[in-house]
């Protein structure tokens, strides 16, 4: 039995799959994924895909995104119009593509459907935040031709072939191979799913992995005066991902320059007794290093490394500095101790 409407304001329930739009042609890393952020939710999960430039084609589909020129958060999600300034909070400068629009209305949606927690919740909004800004936010920049910084110097060589873009964009039909329109939406749906993977990954690390480090960081913050009484060195109990959360635990806790740690211990993993030291940088991903590990130790291995630097148990320095690593955690934190007082 199909549904009535019982009076003017009532809405006409639709029967059957929802319908998503985008453009058809030359297709590109936004597009495609905007597509595949929207199929993974439960409401689009058997969403049909329309791919055309015909406007009453689209004006058909439940959401379009990439095209028709309009933006208003819930049937349309178009970025290519003038005046279009839509950035994905106060914090962000960056321009939203197709990706960032839809990832900004249904993100949480997303990763509470993905990872369980409530859409709601602390968990959830730091997750879709920090996929934003870790991922999200240069496939805006790149679709809406925002350059990384500004530059006068010429590449040392070409990386343009490793991005992510152009292996999207490398699923498009060549040029003097044409194809019908059924073979060109596969080859679209091939290329959403391919960047697709690479956002549920991302997912997944954050949300399984680098959160449930955020506490263990925190612990170790609050007891590195019991490491060490300078403070300048943290130790963990496992290898994990700590530089995002340490660099947010210093801003929130305002530390000042001098306050900040300069090594994290850590052991080499489940049932090995060996144990690193790691310099921290001066940024989140810089490869310049707070306090490195003692030029003398440099580059050495073994008993080399043990002879020069008076501690047993050495295994290697890397040749730059930034990490150590040691055959027990007594020798992992000597390295760690003489590097902050006698170096």
């Amino acid at each position: 039995m199909t549904s009535v409407e019982t009076s003017p304001a009532a809405k006409r329930v639709k029967l059957g799959p929802l319908a998503i739009g985008t453009h058809s042609g030359h297709f590109h890393a936004d597009e495609a994924l905007a597509v595949y952020m929207l199929r993974q939710l439960p409401q689009f999960k058997d969403a049909t895909l329309t791919r055309s430039r015909n406007p009453e084609a689209l004006e058909k589909c439940d959401i379009i995104v990439d095209v028709g020129g309009k933006y208003d958060g819930v049937k349309y999600f178009d970025h290519h119009q003038r005046g279009f300034e839509e950035v994905f909070s106060e914090s962000f400068k960056t321009k939203l593509s197709s990706a960032g629009l839809v990832y900004k209305h249904f993100g949480k949606a997303l990763l509470a459907h993905k990872l369980g927690n409530p859409e709601d919740s602390d968990e959830t909004t730091l997750l879709y935040n920090k996929i934003y800004k870790d991922f999200i936010e240069a496939l805006d920049a790149n679709d809406n031709g925002i350059a990384l910084y500004d530059t006068d110097q010429k590449p040392k060589f070409n990386a343009s072939g490793i991005t992510l873009p152009s292996i999207v964009g490398g699923f498009n039909p060549e040029w003097n191979n044409p194809v019908d329109q059924a073979k060109e939406d596969e080859l679209f749906l091939q290329a959403s799913d391919y960047i697709g993977n690479v956002l549920t990954q991302k997912i997944n690390y954050y949300g399984k992995s680098w959160l449930p480090a955020r506490s263990l960081v925190v612990d170790a913050f609050k007891a590195r005066m019991d490491v060490h009484p300078s403070g300048k060195i943290l130790k963990l109990s496992t290898p994990m991902p700590w530089k995002d959360h340490l660099f947010t635990i210093e801003e929130e806790m305002g530390l000042k320059e001098e306050e900040k740690p300069f090594y994290v211990l850590y052991p080499d993993g489940p049932g090995k007794p060996g144990w690193r030291i790691q310099c921290i940088p001066t940024e989140v991903s810089s490869f310049t290093n707070r306090k490195g590990l003692p030029e003398v130790w440099r580059g050495l291995r073994d008993e080399e490394l043990s002879k020069t630097s008076g501690i047993d148990g050495g295994v290697f320095v890397h040749a730059s500095g930034f990490i150590g690593g040691n055959a027990s955690y007594d020798g992992a934190f000597e390295m760690a101790k003489q590097s902050v007082e006698k170096f």
